[in-house]
């Protein structure tokens, strides 16, 4: 057995710290339950009626919220498959070759079969140096992982874990259902709140927690409220949160509506076609995670850009063509209604002319 050294002690002090943040949300998360199942509902309603109502709508949004909640944070993000993963004879080139050309060119070789579309700022293949990998469009290095999450949103330190295409509906599940029950508990607590204030409370201890819990539940809702908006409208456009702050890069050049395929389709691609599970933490999201449907308006100079007998230089959007390289099967289903490479065909990026080839470093 190899001794621990500091390094290991640091990193297993570290891992013990990022649960901290999931401790204090489940330990706040109990004393509500107390707070509102016991000293509210129990003590201090004396409608039975009112008790029984409560309880149970409570009850169901408490078992929501837990429910989305446990599986943001115990879903494992998922990472690059096999394919993406360079040989070891090619591992072997990147290490005899000087970075530039040469290391471009054995990336492009080995990217050639791969459904990748991406580029880096400077037009570069997207390469991860830490994990040794290709990375598919969407795809990005989180540095608190320490690995390649596919579709990565944002490492969120409340659940302890990367968001991304693994979790990411469990993510907003979780913020949908904890705003309702914050609502809820605020909306319901509001007559009493408001006795507590003009002494038509008796002075007993569920006095204290009824006003605590008020402004607990208020201030939660404010904040998951503009939380849950923001995410809302980053699923309609088919964005992640990086991808908002900086746009994917296609071969093209930049293209901020690049994967939006329209709202409906959008949708669906994060929460499935089947929509008795939409409201459910239940894994319904289309595709792979590796590849992604697109909607490129500027042609793409290293596909095929039309097929035999169209004219490549018309500006007609209808004759926009898929990606030469076939998407997998679960996500072609989404490009079957040719209008979805027409819609959000405004604020286009500029094209970019000769990109230096160079390496990404997104360490």
């Amino acid at each position: 057995m190899a001794p621990s050294g500091p390094g290991s002690v640091r990193r297993r002090c570290r891992r013990v710290l990022y649960w901290i943040p999931v401790v204090f949300i489940s330990l706040l998360l109990g004393w509500s339950y107390y707070a509102y199942a016991i000293q509210l509902c129990i003590v201090s309603m004396e409608n039975i009626g009112e008790q029984v109502v409560c309880l149970i709508a409570y009850h169901l949004l408490f078992a929501m919220f837990v429910w989305s909640y446990w599986k943001t944070i115990f879903t494992l993000p998922m990472n690059p498959s096999k394919e993406f993963h360079l040989s070891y004879a090619e591992k072997e080139l990147l290490e005899r070759e000087p970075r530039g050309e040469a290391h471009q060119e054995v990336l492009r070789r080995a990217a050639r079969d791969l459904p990748i579309y991406t580029r880096t700022m400077s037009g570069a293949i997207r390469y991860c140096d830490r994990c040794q990998l290709i990375k598919p469009d969407r795809c990005h290095h989180c540095s608190v992982c320490d690995k390649c999450i596919l579709k990565m949103d944002h490492h969120c330190p409340w659940v302890n874990n990367c968001v991304g295409f693994s979790n990411y509906k469990f993510f907003l599940l979780f913020l949908a259902y904890s705003l309702l029950y914050c609502l809820f508990i605020a909306a319901t607590d509001l007559q009493y709140f408001i006795k507590f204030w003009t002494n038509g409370l008796p002075d007993t201890q569920a006095k204290f927690h009824i006003m605590f819990l008020f402004f607990a539940a208020a201030m939660f809702s404010v904040s998951l409220s503009s939380l849950f908006g923001y995410h809302c409208w980053l699923v309609s456009k088919n964005k992640s949160t990086l991808e908002a702050f900086r746009s994917p890069v296609f071969r093209h050049g930049t293209d901020k509506n690049g994967f939006s395929l329209g709202f409906s389709k959008n949708m669906r691609q994060v929460f499935g076609d089947e929509k008795k599970y939409w409201l459910l933490p239940i894994f319904s999201s289309l595709g792979d995670g590796c590849s992604f449907p697109t909607c490129l308006v500027n042609q793409d100079p290293e596909q095929p850009s039309t097929p035999a007998g169209l004219n490549s230089s018309s500006k007609n959007p209808e004759n926009h063509q898929f990606p030469a390289k076939p998407l997998r099967e679960s996500q072609s289903h989404l490009l079957t209604d040719s209008q979805s490479w027409t819609e959000n065909s405004t604020n286009l990026g500029k094209g970019m002319s000769n990109p230096a080839l160079t390496m990404e470093n997104e360490n």
